[in-house]
Formats: structure tokens, C-alpha cells, sequence
């Protein structure tokens, strides 16, 4: 089982992560890029990179001959999946045992003995793992599952018997909503796995998601190295991840464990593997499914066990036995771990694309070691960078960032700062979601089960409103203009201006007065407010002023007349606005237009319908997140630019109606 080189079938922060241990322990490693990932991090990272196809993941990182293809042109002996793509795919592990590519996973047996989700929990049944209810059938008709889901009663979820990571779920809560359920998760699993069967499942309602991680080698050994609680979830898609879960107490920890075990053995299993678990609210614990492969979250095991569980596979991989048995595995301290998502929080977590503007990471580890989380570090893994772009085509995650504490209070503490301290500027993300919802009383007193995010959204919690800049913050922005040479619709030589500034463009706006004299700035606000800076200064992005005798700075980008603040971990963009008159065709009613570049997954309209304002026309799949698109007045439908799977760019027209109401019109 020996190998040398080894190439990531996989792309971002896992492909980094995986180079970096592989080339610690002596092996040469090859990394794989879509167009889309020519200039990306792992690229670089790699002793070697070959190109594999266009953006499209199924033209590229899904495609079998590729990946083997680049496997045979660098003589790359052994393959790591990373998660997601091809991670769980038993055809593919097989495809590489076929062409003499070691797998660095579990076989392929193991593979598809948990992927089928149904299969898999007959399988559970039979070793005697406990699982919720549920219709696992061959039978796929829409009036069995109709039939299934009276039996089973609501709510429940609809499920996708392949892949994971919540795509193909859906949660339904009464019958009516039940074949809108059905076609919107038959279509996400078909496009995101190939596989459109369905499984229905019990909803364990107020239940938190908790779940263990097991390993196994080629001799019979296995052992979990505790559990991890994920319950802090939006749509079915983790946000925070801790370890331990502060819900779990030893006994119940060791009998979850075990379960956890039985279930990696009745299937053969080698390698790492996550077993998941649904638990109720008598702490009750039902088996979810098995992920065959690497977690996301992975990163917090490390931290309280000090192990490397990447090092593990590869050994594992290798023919070596356990580094350790069951009663040499010890938890130590408590971690937490983050999702960094280019997604707008306070508008649906919308998916968002664009330039990588600022991201550097290293200003959050201020002298801490990257790497295994000691007590009191922080360690971010992310898969961009400066000067880089976040497209359309994969997964809307770009970083995580993990804090390792003596406990539970210790890491979020140093977590909310190391959020507060890296910000990613150029695209909207969640960091102030995650910085607050860290600090939300219910997070605080582990309270949360899985859909209270969901139960937030719909009742306007707070914490899904955006931050508001305060006045010192206007003031601080018309500052930081004065401390650029020139303003963008004035000479340099003024002394004194008055002019609007817009926020987030056109949420808001206030008049500003500014006088500058030498490095001291005067900005008065239209409220009346004053603000004298008795110094200011912009030096690489950092904004230093003085303000009575005090010494601050801050994060701040200068761009023609655009102005990107940052507070507590919120990002905000000021605009001088200009004197010219301008129409937002955003706006307009009469166009629907695409927020992000994607495909069209759903088109439900045709040319010469009347529509109502708020009727959903047609739906854009991007980052793995389906979004439809609404008219925004009652109208008829006259021409349609787009067509079913094809590919759109952001602000592209989709359809154009004529208004019933003329007066609608801009």
C-alpha cells in the first residue's frame, strides 16, 4: 500500500489543508483546477497542478477521466477526495482501485453501503443503531411517497438517498407543501448527484444534530475520538461547529460512541468517516447517516484531541494500524468552529460573487501558530485570496476560522476577535451573523436545536437585521475621504465641500460638510453633529486618526469615492454619491434580472402569461443554493432571454414584462 505522490481531487481550503499535511510527511502532492481555479490558492500551493475541464463541476471535478487522466500524466500513485464532488462516490473509488490509484478512503463497499441513505439505515436497523422512522421504498412514485407521508404524518423530511451536505432536503410541514417538497429535492439531488431517488424521514422536531467521528484500519481496529455538535444550522446546512457538544455527558458521550462504532464495522469500514445523529429533546439519539469521508468540520476534533486526523487517513491509507486505542484518546478544552460564507445573511443568505478586495488572515493570528490549535489559538483554513474571485460555480464557503479554548466561554471569546480581526472585504459574507450569533443568549446557553435559525428568519430576529452605522461611523467615512488627495467629482485643491454619501448604495443617505486642513479633518453631519480628527492618515488599508488625544484606527479601503469601513466584524461601503443624474435598472419592474451568475434550474412562465406581482418566473441555481426569482408587479409576460440548465451572468435580464399598471413604470 506504499505511495509517493498524491493528488486532491478537490479544490479550496480541504485541497490546501490536505498539501499541507502530505507535504509534511514527505509525499509530493498534485493539485487538479478548473478555469474557474486557475489563480487559486491550492494551485500554487501543489508541487505540481493540471488543468481539468471548464468552471462547471460536472465538466471538471466530477469527471472521472480527468482526475485519472491527471493522475497517469504526473504518476500520482494515490488520491485524496477531500469532501464533497467525487468524496463519496463508490464508482469513482473504484475507478481509481481499476487504474492502480490508491483511494485514500474507505472501500468502495463501505462507500456505497452508505451512500444510499435508505440502504443505510436498513443496514443501522439491522446492527442495532436506533433510526427514526421512515419510508426507505424502491417505489418512487409521487402517490407512494404521497401515501408514505400520511403513514409517517407531518412534519417530515424529504430526502435524497445520495450525497449530502442538505442538498436534495427539504423540510414539509403539512401535505400541501408536499410535492413542491418532492420536485425541488428530486431536482436539486439529480443536478448536485446524478440521483434522484428519495427517502421521506420523521422530522425530530427542537432536536439538535450531533454526531461522532470514527476511524478504522485494515487490521479490524476502530475507535471514535468523541462527538461534535452541529445544531447551529440554516437551511439544513451547518453553520458553527463545537467539540465537545456541551450537551453531551460521558455516559451518554461513550453509548453514542459505540453506536458509532458498530456502525463503521457493519459496513467494513477503513479510513475516517463522520457517523451523524439526530438528538431529541430527552437527549434521545437517532442515526441521520454516515459520511464516508473527511468532515468540514474536522478542524475542532483536532484542536481537543491534538491529533491530526488528515495525517491518521493518510497513515491508515498506507496499511499502518491506529496511531491509538480507545483509552489513549483524551478531550481536552473545548472548540469551536466557523463557516465563513460569501452569502448575504439579511437577505435570504443569498449567495454572492465578486473580487477578493482584502483577506488577510493573518492579521487574526497576531503571532499564533497556524496548525493544530493549542489552548488560546486560533487557526483559519480558507481557500482564497487577495486579489482573487469568488465565482458562481462552487460551494458559497471560502474559510473557516476555529478557536481552541480552556473552555466553552474561552473560545467563543477568542473566536467573536479573530472574526472581528479578518475580515473579507469585496464580497458580503456572514462574518457579523457569526460574530453575533456566537454571542446570542441561546447560542451562549446551548438552547439552539436545528431550525431555530430557520424559526429567526421568519420572525425577524434581530440578529437577521443588518447592522446600522452609527454617526461616528459617517463621520469617519467623509473623514477618510478628506484623507485622499482628491474626492472623486472635485479637485484636490478645495478646502471645503458638501456632498451626500449613500451606504450599501442606496439603503441610506446623509449630507456631509467637510473641512480639511492639513492632516486635521472637520466633518459635520446633517444632524448637526461635529466631529474634529485631530490627525488622520491612511497607511496599507489602515485608517489612523486622533481623536481627542485618543489614538484609533481601522480597516479601510479607499476606491473612487467608494469608501468600505469595517466595525465589529460588519462591513460598510459608503458611496459619494454623484451629481449626475442616475436610473437603478435593478429597479425596474419591467426586467427580471439575475442577482448572481448561475444556471436556471426552473423556468415556470412562457410568453404572452399574466403574472402577479410576487409570482415566482424563474429559479437560478448558485454556490448550491436554488433561488427563484419573483415579479415585482402584475404584468404580461413578453420575452424570456434564457432557456432550462442554461448559464447566466449577474444582472443579466431573464424576462421582460409589460406592466398592467403603466404607472409602475420608472
Amino acid at each position: 500500500m506504499s505511495f509517493s505522490k498524491i493528488l486532491l481531487a478537490n479544490r479550496g481550503e480541504i485541497a490546501c489543508r490536505v498539501i499541507r499535511t502530505a507535504r509534511a510527511l514527505g509525499y509530493r502532492t498534485v493539485a487538479v483546477y478548473s478555469d474557474a481555479d486557475a489563480q487559486a490558492p491550492h494551485v500554487a500551493l501543489a508541487d505540481e497542478a493540471v488543468r481539468i475541464g471548464p468552471a462547471p463541476a460536472a465538466e471538471s471535478y466530477l469527471k472521472f477521466d480527468a482526475i485519472l487522466g491527471a493522475c497517469r500524466a504526473t504518476n500520482a500513485d494515490a488520491l485524496h477526495p477531500g469532501y464533497g464532488f467525487l468524496s463519496e462516490n463508490a464508482a469513482f473509488a473504484q475507478a481509481c482501485s481499476d487504474a492502480g490509484v490508491l483511494f485514500i478512503g474507505p472501500p468502495p463497499s463501505a462507500i456505497e453501503a452508505m451512500g444510499d441513505k435508505a440502504l443505510a439505515k436498513q443496514r443501522m436497523i439491522e446492527a442495532g443503531v436506533p433510526c427514526a422512522p421512515g419510508y426507505l421504498g424502491q417505489d418512487q412514485s409521487d402517490a407512494t411517497l404521497v401515501a408514505e407521508a400520511r403513514k409517517l404524518g407531518y412534519p417530515l423530511l424529504v430526502k435524497a438517498v445520495a450525497g449530502g451536505g442538505g442538498r436534495g432536503m427539504r423540510l414539509v410541514r403539512q401535505e400541501g407543501e408536499l410535492q413542491a417538497g418532492i420536485e425541488g429535492a428530486r431536482r436539486e439531488a439529480t443536478s448536485a448527484f446524478g440521483d434522484g431517488t428519495l427517502m421521506l424521514e420523521r422530522l425530530i422536531e427542537g432536536g439538535r444534530h450531533i454526531e461522532i467521528q470514527v476511524f478504522a484500519d485494515a487490521h479490524g481496529n476502530a475507535v471514535h475520538l468523541g462527538e461534535r455538535d452541529c445544531t447551529a444550522q440554516r437551511r439544513r446546512q451547518k453553520v458553527i461547529e463545537e467539540a465537545p457538544s456541551p450537551i453531551v455527558s460521558p455516559q451518554m458521550r461513550a453509548q453514542m460512541g459505540a453506536d458509532a462504532v458498530a456502525a463503521a464495522l457493519a459496513v467494513g469500514y477503513r479510513g475516517a468517516g463522520t457517523v451523524e445523529f439526530i438528538v431529541d429533546s430527552e437527549n434521545r439519539h437517532y442515526f441521520l447517516e454516515m459520511n464516508t469521508r473527511l468532515q468540514v468540520e474536522h478542524p475542532v476534533t483536532e484542536c481537543i484531541t491534538g491529533l491530526d486526523l488528515v495525517e491518521w487517513q493518510l497513515r491508515v491509507a498506507a496499511g499502518e494500524p491506529l496511531p491509538l486505542q480507545q483509552q489513549d484518546i483524551q478531550l481536552s478544552g473545548h472548540a469551536i468552529e466557523v463557516r465563513l460564507y460569501a452569502e448575504d445573511p439579511y437577505n435570504g443568505f443569498a449567495p454572492q460573487t465578486g473580487p477578493v478586495q482584502f483577506w488577510r488572515p493573518e492579521w487574526a493570528l497576531a503571532g499564533r501558530a497556524k496548525g493544530q490549535c493549542a489552548f488560546g489559538e486560533v487557526r483559519i483554513d480558507a481557500g482564497i485570496q487577495e486579489g482573487g474571485e469568488i465565482t458562481p460555480w462552487y460551494d458559497p464557503m471560502v474559510a473557516k476560522l476555529i478557536a481552541h479554548g480552556r473552555d466553552r466561554s474561552d473560545a467563543i471569546r477568542r473566536l467573536m476577535a479573530a472574526l472581528e480581526d479578518s475580515p473579507l472585504l469585496g464580497v458580503r459574507n456572514n462574518a457579523r451573523f457569526l460574530r453575533d450569533l456566537l454571542d446570542h443568549p441561546q447560542f451562549r446557553a446551548a438552547r439552539m436545536h436545528t431550525a431555530t435559525i430557520d424559526q429567526w428568519m421568519q420572525d425577524g430576529e434581530p440578529l437577521l437585521q443588518a447592522p446600522q452605522a452609527d454617526a461616528p461611523t459617517w463621520a469617519l467615512a467623509a473623514a477618510a475621504l478628506a484623507a485622499q488627495t482628491s474626492g472623486a467629482f472635485r479637485p484636490g485643491s478645495v478646502a471645503a465641500w458638501s456632498t451626500t454619501l449613500s451606504l450599501q448604495g442606496t439603503a441610506e443617505s446623509q449630507a456631509v460638510r467637510i473641512r480639511p486642513h492639513g492632516t486635521q479633518v472637520t466633518v459635520e453631519l446633517a444632524s448637526g453633529e461635529a466631529f474634529d480628527y485631530e490627525h488622520i492618515a491612511l497607511q496599507d488599508h489602515c485608517l489612523h486618526y486622533r481623536q481627542r488625544g485618543m489614538q484609533r484606527r481601522a480597516l479601510c479601503l479607499l476606491q473612487d469615492g467608494r469608501v468600505t469601513l469595517t466595525a465589529g466584524a460588519a462591513v460598510f461601503v459608503f458611496e459619494e454619491k454623484s451629481p449626475f443624474p442616475q436610473t437603478d435598472q435593478a429597479l425596474d419592474p419591467r426586467k427580471l434580472r439575475s442577482p448572481v451568475a448561475g444556471t436556471v434550474c426552473a423556468v415556470s412562465v412562457a410568453v404572452g402569461d399574466q403574472v402577479k406581482a410576487g409570482q415566482p418566473l424563474v429559479c437560478v441555481e448558485a454556490m448550491k443554493m436554488e433561488m427563484w426569482l419573483s415579479a415585482r408587479a402584475d404584468g404580461t409576460v413578453t420575452a424570456l432571454h434564457t432557456t432550462l440548465k442554461g448559464s447566466v451572468a449577474a444582472g443579466s435580464v431573464l424576462a421582460e414584462l409589460e406592466l398592467t399598471n403603466k404607472e409602475t413604470t420608472p
